[in-house]
C-alpha cells in the first residue's frame, strides 16, 4: 500500500479552519498585476491558489491588481487569462482591484475620519527622510496633525484634479517608531493623471498595493490570501488596516516563490530582454514565461508535474531548472511520436539500390499503436557527425570499410567518401545488404551501430530552431554587474534548412515530436506551409549538466 502524501504547511492551516468550523468553505484569489507576461513562477502561485480550493471544494478569484495605470496594458490582463486557463485552471469570478475604486475611496475617507489618515504634502525625498532607517526611528511630517476636516477636504480635491502629480499623497498615520519600516505612515494613495485601461480618465488618484489589497481581499471575503515570503513585512499592515476599518477580516500567509536557475524572474528585467531586443518577444522560447514554454512545447501536465515536485516551503531556495526539464521529458518520453530529421546532412548513396526503386519501410508505431510508412531509395540524407573519416576508438557509426544500421531500413556498409576542393566531405558511397531488412534479418550481420536518416527523393525541408539557457550561470541576478552581461551568446541556434521525413508536412502545434537522436520538438506558430518552423523543446538527455561539469 503506498504512503499517503503528507499535507504541505497551508493546507494543514486550512484543514484546522474548516475542522474548526472557522470557516464552512475556502476562497483563494490569483492577484496577479496586468504590466507583464506571467512566468514560471507565477505558476507555482497559480497551482497553490487553485489546487487548494479544488482539493477542499472551494473557489478561487482571478483579481488583476490594476492599480498602476503606467505599467498596464489589456495585452497583459488578456495573456494572464489564457495562460491560467491553459494550466488547467478556471476561476469563480474574473474581477479588478480597479473594480473598487469608490469602495477604496470610502475606505479612504473613513481613515480620515477615525484620524488613521492624513493629506501629507511632502516630497518623494521628504518622505522617504521622514521614515528614517531600519537602525534609526522615522521622524514625523509636519502635516501629520492636520484637522480631520482639512483631510477630509484636501483628499476631495486630490480626487478632483485640483493638484498636480506628486504634489501630494494620503498617508496612513501609524507609528514613525515602528521597527517595521512598511509602518511608518504609509502612502495609501498618489496623485496620477493617467489614462486607465478600464477606468480612463474617471480617476487621477490611485491606491497604493498596501492599501487596495487587503481590503480587495475582504470584500471578497478571501478566507486565505497567499503570498509569497516578500509581504512578511507588510502583514502587520494588512491586518492593520482591516482591523481600522472594521471590515471582513482576511488572513495572509506567505509561501517560498520559485526562482529557477539560469534565469530571471523579475518581470522589469523580462521586459527589459523584450524591449531591448535580447529576445524576440514574451514568449520568445527561452523566456521563462508560461507563453514561452508552450510555445517551446512544454505542456501543461508537465508544469503541474513540477510545481507538485518542487513543494511548498517556508524558506526561498533555487531550483534547479533539470528538474523541469526532466519532468517534460518524463511526459513526452510516453506521448511523442518518433519521427527522423536530418540536421545537418550529408548525402548518402547505396550504390547496389536500383536508382529508380522506392519502397515503403513501417517506421515507428505511435503510442496511440497506429503506424506509418518511410519511403525509402538510393540516395539518404544522413548526419554529418554519423561519419568519421579516421574511426575513433569504440566508434559503432559509419567509417571506410564499416557497416552501420539504416534505422527501420538496411545495414549498409561504407565504401568510400568524396571530398571538395575544402576537403569538406560532400557525398559517401555505401553497399546495403538486402537480407538485412529491419523486421525480416536473414543476413546474419550483426552491427552495434544504428542512425537515422531521411529518403532525399522525399524529404521536405524545414527551419529547425535549438534553444538552450538564457544565461550563462546559475543565478545571473545575484552576480555583480547588469545581469545582460551574463547572456548566453549561443542560447539560440537557428538551422535554416534541415531535411524531414514527410509525414511531418502535417505536423500539429499541440503534437510533441521526438526526433529520433535528437530530442523533442513541437511545430512553432511562426511556421506557414511553405517553410514549417519546429522548435526544440528539450535535448534527450540533460546535456547541459554534462556540458558545464567537463
Amino acid at each position: 500500500m503506498s504512503e499517503e502524501k503528507s499535507l504541505n504547511f497551508l493546507e494543514e492551516i486550512v484543514e484546522e479552519d474548516l475542522d474548526s468550523g472557522k470557516y464552512t468553505s475556502i476562497l483563494t484569489r490569483f492577484p496577479p498585476e496586468p504590466n507583464g507576461y506571467l512566468h514560471i513562477g507565477h505558476s507555482k502561485s497559480i497551482c497553490l491558489n487553485f489546487g487548494l480550493a479544488l482539493k477542499y471544494g472551494g473557489a478561487t478569484n482571478l483579481r488583476f491588481d490594476d492599480t498602476n495605470p503606467v505599467t498596464e496594458e489589456t495585452e497583459y490582463v488578456d495573456s494572464i487569462k489564457e495562460d491560467i486557463q491553459w494550466l488547467g485552471f478556471k476561476w469563480e469570478k474574473e474581477l479588478y482591484a480597479s473594480d473598487y475604486f469608490d469602495q477604496l475611496y470610502l475606505f479612504a475617507v473613513s481613515l480620515i475620519n477615525k484620524g488613521f489618515a492624513y493629506v501629507d504634502d511632502s516630497s518623494a525625498e521628504e518622505i522617504a527622510t521622514q521614515k528614517g532607517t531600519p537602525n534609526e526611528p522615522g521622524i514625523e511630517s509636519p502635516y501629520r496633525n492636520r484637522p480631520i476636516e482639512e483631510n477630509l477636504q484636501l483628499f476631495e480635491q486630490m480626487k478632483n484634479e485640483e493638484f498636480a502629480d506628486g504634489s501630494r499623497v494620503l498617508r496612513a498615520k501609524v507609528d514613525m517608531n515602528a521597527p517595521n519600516m512598511h509602518m511608518r505612515d504609509p502612502i495609501m494613495y498618489r496623485i496620477k493623471h493617467a489614462h486607465h485601461h478600464r477606468t480612463g480618465d474617471a480617476w487621477c488618484i490611485y491606491p497604493m498595493y498596501d492599501f487596495a489589497h487587503g481590503q480587495s481581499d475582504s470584500i471578497e471575503n478571501i478566507t486565505h490570501s497567499i503570498c509569497t515570503l516578500e509581504f512578511i513585512p507588510h502583514r502587520p499592515l494588512y491586518d492593520w488596516f482591516i482591523e481600522k476599518l472594521s471590515i471582513f477580516t482576511s488572513h495572509q500567509y506567505e509561501f517560498a516563490r520559485l526562482n529557477l536557475t539560469y534565469t530571471v524572474m523579475s518581470k522589469r528585467k523580462l521586459l527589459q530582454l523584450v524591449n531591448e531586443g535580447y529576445v524576440s518577444s514574451w514568449d520568445d522560447p527561452r523566456m521563462p514565461t508560461i507563453s514561452a514554454f508552450r510555445r517551446r512545447g512544454y505542456t501543461p501536465s508537465s508544469i503541474r508535474t513540477f510545481c507538485d515536485k518542487i513543494g511548498v516551503a517556508k524558506r526561498d531556495n533555487l531550483i534547479d531548472v533539470s528538474l523541469l526539464e526532466f519532468c517534460i521529458r518524463e511526459e513526452l518520453n510516453q506521448t511523442a511520436l518518433r519521427v527522423m530529421a536530418v540536421l545537418d546532412p550529408i548525402k548518402l548513396i547505396i550504390d547496389n539500390y536500383p536508382v529508380d526503386q522506392h519502397e515503403d519501410l513501417q517506421g515507428d508505431p505511435a503510442p496511440s499503436g497506429e503506424t506509418r510508412l518511410l519511403p525509402f531509395s538510393n540516395e539518404l540524407w544522413i548526419e554529418r557527425e554519423d561519419f568519421m573519416e579516421v574511426p575513433a576508438k569504440k566508434w559503432f557509426r559509419l567509417a571506410p570499410g564499416m557497416m552501420v544500421r539504416l534505422k527501420n531500413a538496411y545495414i549498409v556498409k561504407c565504401e568510400s567518401f568524396l571530398k571538395d576542393d575544402d576537403g569538406n566531405i560532400t557525398k559517401i558511397h555505401c553497399t546495403y545488404i538486402p537480407e538485412s531488412k529491419s523486421g525480416h534479418d536473414t543476413s546474419g550481420f550483426h552491427v552495434k551501430g544504428t542512425i537515422h536518416w531521411v529518403s532525399a527523393d522525399h524529404a521536405a525541408t524545414a527551419e529547425v530552431r535549438l534553444y538552450d539557457r538564457l544565461f550563462k550561470v546559475e543565478n545571473p541576478s545575484s552576480e555583480e554587474g547588469d545581469f545582460k552581461e551574463y547572456i548566453n551568446p549561443n542560447s539560440l541556434h537557428i538551422i535554416k534548412k534541415a531535411y524531414i521525413e514527410p509525414s511531418l508536412t502535417k505536423a500539429s502545434i499541440n503534437q510533441p515530436y521526438q526526433f529520433i537522436r535528437k530530442g523533442y520538438f513541437c511545430l512553432d506558430k511562426d511556421s506557414i506551409p511553405e517553410n514549417l518552423v519546429f522548435n526544440r523543446t528539450v535535448t534527450l538527455k540533460d546535456a547541459w549538466t554534462k556540458k558545464v561539469n567537463n
